[in-house]
This record gives C-alpha cells, sequence and structure tokens, in this order.
C-alpha cells in the first residue's frame, strides 16, 4: 500500500529485502561507513557494517520498513522497530539528488502515522555526534534528546518524541 505523504513524497512500506529497500539501506550504510571513518569506504566495510547491524527485523512482526519516492523514483527509507508502548526509529535515509525536498519530513510524519496507529505512544531513537543534519531534523520536529536508553557503539545522542493520539 503506497500513502502519499506530501503531494511530490509517497510512502510504502516494503521487506528489507525487497530490490529497491536493499539497494537504499546499502547506500544508507555506505554513507553511515563513509561519515564516520571520513574515508571511503574500504572493501567488504560495507558488508561488514550490514551484517553486524541487519535491517530484517524491520518486518512484521517486529517493525516495518518506508520505502520514499519522489517524483516516482526510490529516494529514501526509514524504519521503525516495535517495543513494548513504544516505536525505535532507525536506518532514515534520503539520498543526496533529493534533500532539501522534504524527504526527511515526508519521513517522520509517515513513521510517526505509523507508530501511532501501532498503538505507539513515543518513538526514540539513538544517533551519532557526526550526524548533524539528521539531528536538527529530528529537533525540528519536536524530537528531544532524553538520557541514553540504549548502549551500542554508535549512539551519542537519543532522542524521544511523544505522539499525540489522532
Amino acid at each position: 500500500m503506497t500513502t502519499t505523504v506530501r503531494a511530490d513524497w509517497a510512502m510504502t512500506v516494503a521487506p528489507p529485502d525487497h530490490p529497491d529497500a536493499a539497494t537504499l539501506l546499502r547506500e544508507y550504510m555506505t554513507e553511515m561507513v563513509v561519515r564516520y571513518h571520513r574515508r571511503p569506504a574500504l572493501p567488504g566495510e560495507v558488508d561488514e557494517a550490514l551484517a553486524e547491524m541487519p535491517s530484517d527485523d524491520l518486518m512484521s512482526p517486529s517493525g516495518l520498513l518506508l520505502l520514499a519516492s519522489h517524483g516516482g523514483e526510490p529516494a529514501g527509507c526509514a524504519g521503525l522497530r516495535w517495543k513494548p508502548d513504544w516505536a525505535e526509529l532507525t536506518r532514515v535515509y534520503v539520498r543526496r539528488a533529493h534533500r532539501g525536498t522534504g524527504g526527511g519530513a515526508a519521513l517522520l510524519s509517515a513513521v510517526e502515522e505509523h507508530a501511532r496507529a501501532a498503538g505507539a505512544d513515543r518513538i526514540r531513537l539513538d544517533t551519532r555526534h557526526d550526524l548533524v543534519e539528521a539531528r536538527a531534523l529530528y529537533a525540528r520536529h519536536g524530537y528531544v534528546e532524553i538520557p541514553a536508553y540504549s548502549t551500542g557503539p554508535y549512539a551519542d545522542h537519543w532522542f524521544e518524541k511523544l505522539l499525540r493520539r489522532s
């Protein structure tokens, strides 16, 4: 099922092994590796990162993966993992060519809608210090920094947004 969030952005729930999802998740992880190490990814490094932090739980019953399309072409993704009473946001990514066109906001709106529909009362996420654009996006959309709720090796900042019932 495809949902139009904005006139030019559409969201579709898809399994992580869908061809477009696999491509977007690889691009996401490539960017994470490159930014973390501040150099091009070495051979096999992205595969290792994908194996270390798999996305296979981003499908029912443990979560979901949204694919975003902009102008009819795959442009981004975002995932949710279901927790008791809340959802964890992960894998938020917009392709460079589509940045600055509202994709991040559209993805956040869509995942919040899905989280509410699943009964979550809040969304939490962790992110890294070098992902300043992501942290700014979350803050602009009502996510506030909270104390650490996870101990992941790549988590430096933790955010939460309380969801109002529609």
